[in-house]
């Protein structure tokens, strides 16, 4: 009986390390084409894209030199550049302060007890799931068509024309239907952070006798650092990166008083025969934006710990 059991241990030692083999090829050969499509579709065209920033490539025909870092000084010498990296910035803070501050406020009160509330936010979600350059589009009509008509009527000047034909306006139409699609994914985030909050915290404020502000800033605000931390983040991110609003509504117009880095580096490349050129700017672009995410994590992440 011994001897018996002695082979069952002996073989189950020995198939033991070859079912983990055999478990660990399936799971390698499941993972292997997602490797390969991203290597194929993301990183090989990375790497390629980083060694024509230091070229004089034109994105056409075959003849190219290597000019060593000419492209990256020559960026900024470039006022056109400069001004598309002032204009993504000033709008990415704008936006992401106004849509975490239009998000919080939405996703308290539906957080609360209200009628229809399960409607109403499936209705705040819903520019979520729209198509961002089909709303861009839909806005450009309303901003030329509809908005004069009211603001004529209204007897308000800024709006009796088309602030997206103005220089000096165009950025705030842009601003506009960028916060009020991105809104609806901060709601969720944030209403999935309220609802962490244990209600008797609450209950114990108002025996206190706390008022609204005094619960919001002592519990609510607290509780959901984290989610505050990640919205901020991802906002800044997905503003930074502007594009297709900006296709929609302006083409980076009037003249390029609206042109963000991306609109910059996509209309430069492909249509300016500056390929290498805004290679190298996309490449710098991304160092701005890993740095400007490092930089914002570690803040809030700060005022996490603090709060």
């Amino acid at each position: 009986m011994s001897v018996l059991s002695d082979d069952r241990q002996v073989s189950a030692g020995l198939t033991a390390p070859r079912k983990r083999r055999r478990q660990d090829l399936t799971f390698l050969f499941m993972a292997l084409p997602a490797v390969i499509l991203f290597f194929v579709f993301h990183t090989y065209p990375a790497v390629q894209g980083i060694l024509y920033s230091f070229t004089n490539f034109k994105g056409f025909g075959n003849n190219y030199d290597f000019v060593g870092l000419r492209n990256y000084v020559q960026i900024f010498q470039d006022e056109r550049a400069m001004a598309a990296y002032r204009f993504t910035f000033l709008f990415a803070i704008l936006s992401t302060v106004l849509v975490n501050a239009v998000a919080l406020v939405i996703a308290i009160g539906l957080n609360s007890n209200i009628r229809f509330r399960n409607t109403l936010r499936a209705i705040y979600f819903l520019p979520n799931i729209l198509s961002v350059l089909i709303v861009g589009f839909i806005f450009n009509y309303l901003f030329a068509n509809l908005v004069p008509k009211i603001g004529a009527g209204l007897g308000i000047a800024s709006l009796s024309k088309n602030i997206l034909g103005d220089p000096h306006l165009a950025w705030i139409g842009i601003v506009f239907v960028a916060v009020w699609q991105a809104a609806a994914f901060n709601i969720i985030l944030y209403l999935a952070g309220l609802q962490t909050i244990p209600y008797d915290l609450y209950e114990a404020a108002d025996i206190d006798g706390a008022g609204p502000w005094q619960k919001f800033r002592n519990i609510t605000f607290p509780m959901i650092a984290a989610f505050f931390t990640i919205n901020m983040v991802l906002a800044m991110k997905a503003f930074l990166q502007v594009f297709d609003q900006i296709v929609a509504l302006t083409g980076g117009g009037p003249g390029t008083s609206t042109e963000s880095v991306s609109f910059l580096i996509y209309k430069g490349g492909f249509d300016g025969g500056q390929f290498a050129y805004q290679s190298a700017n996309a490449v710098l672009f991304f160092i701005v934006l890993v740095v400007v995410s490092l930089l914002q994590t570690r803040f809030l992440h700060r005022r996490e710990v603090e709060a």
